[in-house]
């Protein structure tokens, strides 16, 4: 292009997401993204009013929007959104034919067969009446378990399963690569089908919809084994799951360790939650099942030596996205300036609920991740595209 003066070797860079003059881009600590996102989850947990559940989804979406690389990972949020649409939907359709009854006061929608029960299945009634009260509570349970699903979602999309790898325990880190395989095996698949629709239509490949399926579930079963022969040589070559110097004595005694460990927490757990329970089964037992938890990975990590390569460094943004999720979690279990009930509203009369400021600004505070983390790195351009840009 005339009026430009380049060498004609300069490389050209890439053109980044706009940092503001402010701070360079670099990728986040996976764990923070995780403390972020189950911190948000909790929130979540506390209350079933849709406007604080639209509003967390709101959030998700803006953090998800500003900070998501270009990583196959990043790009299956919206599967999320499919699912939590799903788990909504079996909600409500549950509900409905499982009735429950109705008041005098509720407002009839329409009415489904009723199959009569036995004896021994009192309780429950198939079909009959259904009121609108019934599917708006329905669709609120349905709505805040789909919120803990894109939390999750959210930290998958955002956080990178192969650097969280790097910060397991070394008596986790078989566990660790099963999880990041499976949890790349997604987008993986999403690529492979996309690959194979475009191969298609190169050849003028005209199936559509049904008749298609044939022509495209092959190539990618084909595929996604041939990808799991490569992952299985390259994890063989590379000494995966073999014990190490660890003896078989040791070996048993991490498992006995994990197991009280786990059994340990799961009596903690019950005796916390059940007001009934004795005293031992609480804090007492949540305490040892944690010392075994931990005894166990110590012994377990000695027979898994690893070295990290250029560790993932923890610095003042790890620290505000973090503390942005906790603070908001905190925040929607003091109960501090506001009413506990409008956390959870009665639909019973049916009202319009409210929208409570103090949880509403605990929420609004987790989406200060999104310009408080800092921008990802922007993809590095292929050499063929960087040439074209050059020779223009």
């Amino acid at each position: 292009m005339a009026g430009t003066a380049e060498k004609p070797g300069a490389p050209v860079s890439a053109a980044g997401p706009d940092t503001g003059g402010r701070r360079l881009p670099r990728t986040l600590h996976p764990v923070a993204w995780w403390i972020w996102a189950l911190a948000l989850a909790t929130a979540v947990s506390r209350t079933n009013n849709p406007l604080l559940l639209f509003l967390v989804l709101a959030v998700l979406g803006y953090v998800i929007t500003m900070r998501r690389t270009e990583a196959p990972w990043a790009r299956g949020f919206k599967y999320y959104l499919y699912l939590a649409l799903t788990v909504v939907a079996i909600r409500v359709i549950f509900r409905a034919v499982f009735a429950t009854g109705m008041t005098p006061t509720d407002h009839y929608l329409f009415s489904l067969p009723h199959i009569p029960t036995p004896d021994w299945y009192a309780g429950i009634q198939l079909g009959g009446p259904v009121s609108l009260e019934a599917l708006l509570s329905a669709a609120t349970d349905g709505l805040r378990l789909a919120c803990m699903l894109c939390c999750i979602g959210a930290a998958n999309t955002l956080a990178n399963p192969k650097r969280a790898l790097r910060v397991l325990p070394g008596a986790l880190y078989e566990l660790g690569v099963a999880v990041t395989v499976s949890i790349s095996v997604a987008p993986q698949l999403v690529q492979s089908v996309q690959r194979v629709a475009r191969a298609r239509r190169l050849r003028a490949g005209r199936n559509k919809g049904l008749k298609a399926l044939r022509g495209v579930v092959v190539p990618v079963l084909e595929d996604a084994l041939e990808r799991s022969l490569r992952l299985a040589a390259a994890m063989d070559s590379r000494g995966y799951g073999r014990a190490g110097s660890a003896t078989a004595g040791s070996r048993r005694l991490t498992g006995v360790l994990m197991l009280l460990g786990m059994c340990g927490l799961c009596a903690g757990a019950y005796g916390l939650l059940d007001a009934t329970a004795p005293k031992l089964l609480g804090l007492p037992a949540l305490l040892a099942g944690s010392l075994f938890c931990l005894a166990g990975l110590r012994l377990g990590g000695r027979r898994v030596t690893r070295t990290t390569y250029r560790p993932d460094p923890w610095r003042f943004a790890e620290w505000a996205v973090a503390s942005c999720g906790v603070l908001s979690a905190v925040l929607l279990f003091v109960n501090l300036g506001y009413d506990p009930a409008e956390l959870n509203p009665s639909i019973y009369p049916l009202s319009w609920p409210t929208l409570p400021l103090v949880p509403a600004a605990a929420i609004l505070l987790a989406g200060a991740a999104g310009f408080l983390a800092p921008p990802p790195s922007a993809p590095t351009p292929h050499p063929t595209v960087q040439r074209t840009e050059e020779a223009a």
